[in-house]
């Protein structure tokens, strides 16, 4: 569907698909397409989660709701910050439109979705196309590596039954922080386009711009984990008599290890749109040794429902942003005397029947 993403067989048939993704009849079908998507996730469900909410303390999902929109917030900014550092920084209503309206495509079937309406978005504020996929494909090995680690970390802390059954998590911590290199991050997923037959990534980003998206990125599973720590407490206790304190660092580190180990899972296997049902799964799995079957359960679905109404609230908020009019990516100054460069994501120029440029062009 986009030449840089999916395969495409000549020019004419590239110019003719990015000229229908500009169609903003077909942009606003996807869009209504992609959020029926989402909400139909929850509704084929109801029944299950409105069970599930009914069992939770109202202030707890309203903590947790508050913490996912603060993780996302988190790594909104850090993909922010990769773009920036590639050479397009993005005003901050620009970057929310594109990285969330784009994001909707997660709960469409396919695995490109997401990444292929970003790209496109993006192109309305002048980033090239290779940039932005090099920024999201960075951001999202970020985003699991850090995740890989916070589990590797946390979820042996939970309990010495714990430790012994997780540690093969910790084993491949190392391994992942290594990972956090740009240089290894750079080299895998040239090598996995390479597999693809795809063009490789546009360039490195520098080391100031991967140790911010570092800083947000972890941030944002802080929040991540806040938002599971709300849902489990009211199964697995925040304390209250002796031990309290104790009670509640364990806590917190099985909701974040807990949610980390099933986001990552949810994230790999790519046939269920948005990681609806193997991140379920997991959660569940990682909680079982410490509530019951059925209170796990709770907690997985309260959570699908919480991260869900994130997504939705932050793409509504990219959307009333976006109809205020647009706002033209910020361009970094250019010494007087620089001769100009070519346009890395070229668009093609309107021609006469004479074979002339076109006076609008």
């Amino acid at each position: 569907m986009f030449d840089e993403i999916l395969p495409t067989r000549g020019c004419e048939y590239a110019t003719s698909v990015r000229d229908l993704t500009r169609n903003p009849w077909l942009r606003a079908g996807l869009l209504v397409v992609a959020a029926g998507l989402a909400v139909y996730g929850l509704a084929s469900q109801w029944d299950e989660v409105h069970a599930a909410l009914a069992e939770l303390a109202w202030y707890d999902v309203a903590g947790a709701v508050a913490c996912a929109l603060a993780g996302l917030g988190c790594m909104l900014l850090a993909w922010r910050a990769l773009l920036a550092g590639l050479g397009s920084p993005l005003p901050l209503p620009a970057a929310i439109r594109v990285m969330f309206v784009g994001q909707l495509g997660k709960y469409v079937p396919g695995a490109v979705w997401a990444l292929a309406a970003q790209v496109e978005l993006a192109r309305d504020y002048d980033v090239p196309r290779r940039r932005s996929t090099t920024a999201s494909l960075v951001g999202m090995a970020v985003t699991l590596v850090v995740g890989l680690i916070a589990a590797g970390i946390m979820l042996p802390l939970t309990s010495a039954h714990a430790a012994g059954h997780y540690w093969w998590v910790l084993a491949v911590t190392p391994l992942a922080v290594a990972c956090l290199h740009p240089r290894v991050i750079e080299f895998g997923l040239n090598l996995a386009l390479r597999v693809l037959r795809r063009p490789p990534l546009e360039e490195s980003v520098d080391a100031a711009a991967m140790a911010r998206a570092l800083a947000w990125t972890t941030l944002g599973w802080l929040f991540y984990g806040a938002h599971a720590w709300f849902l489990i407490s009211d199964f697995a206790g925040k304390g209250g008599g002796g031990g309290s304190a104790d009670k509640g660092v364990h806590t917190f580190a099985l909701a974040l290890g807990g949610y980390a180990l099933a986001w990552a899972v949810g994230f790999l296997i790519i046939f269920f749109p948005g990681g609806i049902g193997p991140r379920e799964v997991a959660l569940i799995a990682v909680l079982a040794p410490v509530m019951s079957s059925a209170s796990a359960l709770v907690v997985a679905l309260a959570s699908r429902v919480v991260m869900t109404i994130g997504d939705l609230a932050w793409a509504g908020t990219g959307l009333a942003l976006g109809s205020s009019g647009k706002t033209r990516a910020i361009r970094p100054a250019i010494p007087a005397g620089t001769p100009p460069t070519p346009d890395p994501d070229p668009q093609p120029v309107p021609q006469r029947a004479d074979g002339s440029a076109s006076p609008d062009r």
